[in-house]
């Protein structure tokens, strides 16, 4: 057992597909306890009857047919002609739109690729340093993964069991907290350049919002929709869908009816990879129940530790070294079935711990060896990673003191949700 199961981390080590590491580890776990293996059939089955599942998909597509059309430039243009008259504007607008950007499409690759081509080269004509513009850039990529309708904080939902609509409230204080703290640092590095973008113009403003008039309404679609109940968190994805549809395709015709094929492609290979782990990760984690598994690792836990405040510290050392190794998705649905209990165990809250896991998950796409967001930038800048690494070190100094933040103010996650 023991030989077997040092085979499979090898076999992940070398890269073998997730989904088999996990439905091979299911498979043996229910063969040693006599458990029939249509048990692992009848859980992928399963995960086709969870009330939200059908917001993954209807999102990711409304999240790629805003990265396909000039959705970019149109929140660019907005956000320079709101901060862009401030001394480090630019910097701002960057946040701002890369934060905004990420939370629809749920993948901070994707931000970086589409909103770096217009920002990286403004930041250096406006006189920023070279290092801080690929340090802002990368570490920007990620900061929207705490506000709705992100990805990462559906799944979170379906995974632990959690109202996916008291996740999206619980998200907002502690992503502005990052942004801010981001945008403080960001102004003070660049206090000597006091070249502003551009003056303010209420014209320009005008313009800007006259442009971006259909894209601006999204938010309210989702938040609004949902906290007015008028829609359920699904239905609240399939109105976004299409309504980007709509106004990507026949408002502003941007995306041929011969491109959709092709984006719903790429769109469907990230969400089928998700299902397909959620599907065995699900059949792995009714293996450890019956195993009794997380009891065994919470006596474990309650033998070592002694009070929440420590066990929520073991838990940030064990985050930060997980994300650094695992992206994202697969931490979500491998790890948070195991610490749920334990942290009920120590009375977390399990939204709070939601917003502190991804909140400390969402450094390792900056955390080396394997940050994502550290590849993607070299390769789209044409850097070394060394000098990647160099760059994002400052951003990642800030978002972790702005994750022990949250961590240890749990009412920046709770105070939209009353008592609890």
């Amino acid at each position: 057992m023991i030989l077997f199961s040092l085979g499979l981390v090898l076999l992940a080590i070398l890269g073998a597909p997730l989904f088999t590491i996990i439905a091979t580890s299911a498979m043996l776990g229910f063969r040693n306890l006599d458990t029939d293996l249509m048990t692992m059939a009848l859980e992928l089955l399963g995960i086709a009857q969870l009330p939200f599942l059908a917001a993954i998909p209807l999102f990711t597509f409304a999240g790629y047919m805003l990265s396909e059309s000039n959705a970019p430039k149109r929140l660019v243009r907005l956000t320079n002609a709101l901060l862009g008259w401030m001394p480090g504007g630019l910097a701002l607008v960057c946040l701002s739109a890369c934060a905004f950007f990420t939370a629809f499409t749920g993948a901070s690759g994707v931000t970086i690729i589409a909103l770096g081509a217009i920002l990286y080269p403004a930041l250096k004509q406006d006189g920023y340093d070279d290092k801080f513009n690929l340090g802002l850039i990368t570490s920007s990529g990620s900061l929207g993964l705490l506000f709705a309708p992100s990805l990462p904080l559906i799944l979170y939902g379906v995974v632990a069991g959690v109202r996916i609509d008291d996740l999206f409230l619980a998200g907002i204080l502690p992503g502005i907290v990052m942004l801010a703290m981001l945008s403080g640092w960001s102004i003070w590095v660049n206090r000597g350049n006091r070249k502003p973008l551009s003056n303010f113009s209420w014209r320009e403003v005008g313009g800007a919002l006259r442009e971006t008039i259909w894209e601006l309404p999204l938010p309210v679609v989702v938040l609004g929709g949902i906290y007015s109940g008028y829609f359920a968190v699904s239905e609240a994805a399939a109105v976004t869908a299409l309504y980007v549809f709509l106004v990507e395709v026949i408002v502003h015709r941007e995306i041929r009816f011969g491109d959709l094929p092709r984006v719903i492609r790429e769109a469907m290979v990230l969400v089928g990879g998700i299902l397909i782990i959620l599907g065995v990760s699900m059949a792995s984690t009714n293996y450890m129940i019956e195993a009794e598994i997380p009891q065994k690792l919470l006596q474990i836990v309650a033998d070592l530790v002694t009070s929440p405040t420590t066990f929520l510290i073991l838990l940030l050392i064990f985050l930060l070294v997980l994300g650094a190794i695992l992206d994202i998705f697969s931490a979500i649905v491998l790890v948070v079935p195991l610490i749920l209990p334990i942290a009920a165990g120590f009375g977390v809250d399990e939204v709070h711990l939601g917003i502190v896991f991804l909140a400390a998950m969402q450094l390792g796409y900056l955390t080396p060896p394997v940050g994502l967001n550290l590849f993607i930038a070299s390769y789209r800048f044409e850097k070394s990673i060394m000098h990647v690494y160099s760059a994002t070190l400052p951003f990642l100094v800030i978002l972790m003191l702005s994750v022990v933040l949250i961590t240890f103010w749990p009412e920046l996650s709770l105070f939209f949700l009353g008592d609890r």
